[in-house]
């Protein structure tokens, strides 16, 4: 199985869980790891570049931080390019149809601050529902989400342990 891991972070070099993960993943040969704000500094998008890559893969991974409850803009800006009507939806949109979608977040709280009653109000696949329907409606199968929360406080040996982690749930059978 190809894996395409598109890893969004504007600051990936300043990140030490996205830049971890991101280092984790590079070795493995089944993985092509996509950084967006790298490839697109200037956020003009190659969308017949991305296209092509997104049928080279049998799974997609949408790598990143929950910014405001959501994905950093360059992800939605690429969603908004890349996924056209009549490629990757409508009636003759079907080039996705069949491949696997995932998404893998850091969150800077704890899990439960995530979850009715806790500060966030909302549990991380509440969060993460838009990104479930988008899989819905492209025509892949929606896989369950890596989330590394305490992003922000976690010490060396954690963040090892959930890059570790986080390679076995991208590779992982479901």
């Amino acid at each position: 199985m190809k894996v395409l891991v598109l890893a969004v972070h504007p600051n990936m070099e300043q990140s030490a869980v996205n830049k971890a993960f991101v280092e984790e993943l590079k070795g493995e040969p089944n993985i092509t790891v996509h950084e967006l704000y790298k490839e697109y500094p200037d956020e003009v998008i190659d969308v017949e570049k991305e296209q092509r890559l997104l049928e080279e893969h049998d799974r997609i991974v949408f790598q990143f931080p929950l910014y405001w409850y959501s994905s950093p803009p360059l992800l939605k800006k690429w969603l908004d390019h890349v996924l056209l009507y009549g490629w990757a939806y409508g009636s003759t949109g079907k080039a996705l149809h069949g491949k696997e979608f995932m998404v893998a977040v850091s969150a800077g709280s704890g899990e439960e601050a995530y979850q009715a009653g806790g500060s966030n109000h909302y549990s991380i696949s509440e969060l993460l529902r838009p990104f479930q329907a988008t899989s819905n409606f492209i025509g892949t199968t929606y896989l369950p989400p890596y989330v590394f929360y305490q992003a922000g406080t976690a010490g060396k040996s954690e963040l090892a342990e959930g890059a570790k982690q986080y390679r076995e749930h991208v590779l992982k059978s479901f």
